[in-house]
């Protein structure tokens, strides 16, 4: 069994991650770190985990432990890792973006690995520090990485995607409140997300670098990406079938459907569901996933799986819910 310690459980992902570590068969969760939960139990953020844990928060952190997750808001894993230290053996896992880009990959001697398993298997492996992707980039990533793959991201991609609430965190804004959000549809950051850096930095990895054009929008609903992705190309859709299957036909969280995809398919998953449609000279992808699990806490969990040896599966088959 290796020890877990989880920084900044009280949020979605840390939640999620919560969770998963304790349904794991290897894993045994030895402490989750809040500064402003500390000692009320964990049910007290998580109500879901009534009678799963008695474990409560904690000020204190095991310098010790065989695996360290950071859940925290985007650029503090930077500021608490450089007041905490862990040792040679630990295993960190960053599922903020503080090191997703190479530039910032490098810190306290450790080199974080890009942890998107169907991009990056052999690396991760090998690592003792990883990035866990964001939740847009794994979604969008997963629709492109076989045609980068083979040199058919020739032209501008177009991309509209739609995330649940859940992706805003779980700090109350004017969009996130319930009376806003119901029945409500709007996009935001357009063709900024802070996501498209990752996005490109796998895609040149690959010897691709399209223009993409990327609108994120807001869904009223809770959890989940729904993502489109176009761009012209010029096979048949039988011969992008069969790129796309060949590419994740090792990889067991990614699946291509020939029937069309609905989110609910996925939810509470870690899977991936991609299906292909062709319009004249376009193709279009559609990619749908959990974006607390395949795209944050079970994607970091596969990771583990991976740098542990262990199967990659353990403690991940996990069954969404359709009605």
């Amino acid at each position: 069994m290796k020890k877990v310690g989880i920084i900044g459980g009280s949020g979605y992902t840390g939640g999620e991650l919560i969770r998963l570590v304790l349904q794991h068969p290897a894993l045994e969760l030895e402490f989750v770190y809040s500064t402003t939960r500390a000692g009320k139990p964990l049910t007290h953020a998580h109500p879901d985990l009534l009678g799963s844990t008695t474990r409560k928060f904690t000020d204190q952190v095991n310098p010790e432990i065989d695996v360290v997750y950071l859940c925290l808001g985007h650029g503090n894993s930077v500021a608490f890792l450089q007041e905490h230290s862990f040792s040679d053996h630990t295993l960190i896992v960053d599922l903020g973006n503080d090191f997703r880009l190479k530039e910032d990959a490098n810190f306290k001697g450790r080199n974080f690995v890009y942890g998107l398993p169907e991009l990056q298997r052999e690396a991760i492996e090998k690592a003792n520090a990883i990035a866990n992707p964001g939740c847009f980039a794994t979604a969008l990533q997963l629709a492109m990485l076989p045609l980068a793959k083979n040199n058919n991201l020739k032209s501008d991609v177009h991309v509209h995607a739609t995330t649940g609430s859940t992706g805003a965190g779980v700090g109350l804004s004017s969009t996130s409140h319930f009376s806003w959000r119901n029945n409500n549809f709007s996009w935001y950051k357009p063709f900024t997300h802070q996501h498209l850096g990752e996005i490109h930095q796998s895609l040149e990895q690959l010897h691709s670098s399209p223009k993409i054009h990327f609108l994120p929008h807001r869904g009223d609903f809770t959890r989940g990406i729904f993502a489109t992705v176009y761009t012209e190309y010029e096979g048949s859709l039988a011969e992008a079938q069969s790129l796309f299957h060949d590419f994740y036909k090792t990889h067991p969280f990614t699946h291509v459907s020939k029937e069309e995809i609905s989110l609910k398919s996925v939810i509470n998953s870690n899977n991936c569901f991609l299906h292909l449609h062709k319009h004249e000279n376009l193709l279009l992808i559609t990619s749908i996933l959990d974006n607390l699990i395949k795209g944050a806490s079970g994607q970091a969990l596969q990771n583990t799986n991976l740098i542990m040896g262990w199967e990659e599966t353990l403690g991940l088959q996990l069954k969404a819910s359709t009605f």
